[in-house]
């Protein structure tokens, strides 16, 4: 990444969420702040939550131009409408899940803190591999994503990379000189007002 380029924002929903609530603020925050892709990460295996929530939360990111993927579940993404998938468990799917979607659709896969696995991702036609968590013992198996991991990719490979997990306006701080997009999650949902908590998470990009 450029010097003079800041990362895009990434934004993931939270793994569970009444509907109306989360599309409030998630047309609140992409009135705000430009996005580049949204997430939809349910826990959920009631497909019929699935299908309701990717209805409402697909009106929203599209009526403003913004992608929208969902976790894993490739049926769903023609079936909704949706941009394309990403995998949370690596490149496992990834080939097949290309194959099935055609060349248009968003695949991506996040890889943890393994340089070996988003090396295979990318290989097997990934659009972005993210690594992280890069805070939070809780997050994960306590295994972070470092620094000198984005460093060296960001110098030596060319698929985007996205920088998910315990973003603090420190690590956004650190980590934008090496990451092309940084993924929002539970560190803005949880908040009085998640818009103007991205407001300040996005200012230390600067």
């Amino acid at each position: 990444m450029a010097q003079d380029e800041l990362p895009q924002t990434y934004l993931i929903t939270p793994s569970d969420f009444d509907q109306t609530v989360l599309c409030d603020d998630l047309a609140r925050v992409l009135d705000a702040h430009p996005v580049a892709c949204v997430r939809m990460a349910m826990a959920t295996r009631d497909e019929t939550r699935i299908l309701k929530a990717g209805d409402a939360l697909r009106e929203v990111c599209h009526a403003r131009d913004v992608a929208i993927v969902i976790d894993s579940h490739v049926l769903m993404v023609e079936r909704l409408g949706l941009d394309g998938v990403h995998f949370p468990d690596g490149a496992r799917n990834l080939r097949k899940a290309r194959k099935e979607l055609g060349d248009e659709a968003i695949v991506g896969a996040y890889c943890g803190a393994s340089r070996h696995d988003g090396i295979i991702a990318g290989e097997a036609g990934a659009e972005y591999v993210s690594f992280g968590p890069l805070s939070g013992a809780a997050l994960g198996d306590g295994t972070l994503a470092e620094h000198d991991l984005f460093a060296w990719w960001s110098e030596m490979i060319e698929v985007p990379i996205v920088a998910e997990g315990g973003l603090s306006a420190e690590i956004v701080r650190q980590i934008t000189p090496v990451t092309d997009f940084l993924a929002f999650g539970d560190e803005i949902w949880g908040t009085d007002s998640p818009a103007e908590t991205l407001t300040t998470l996005l200012a230390a990009r600067a």
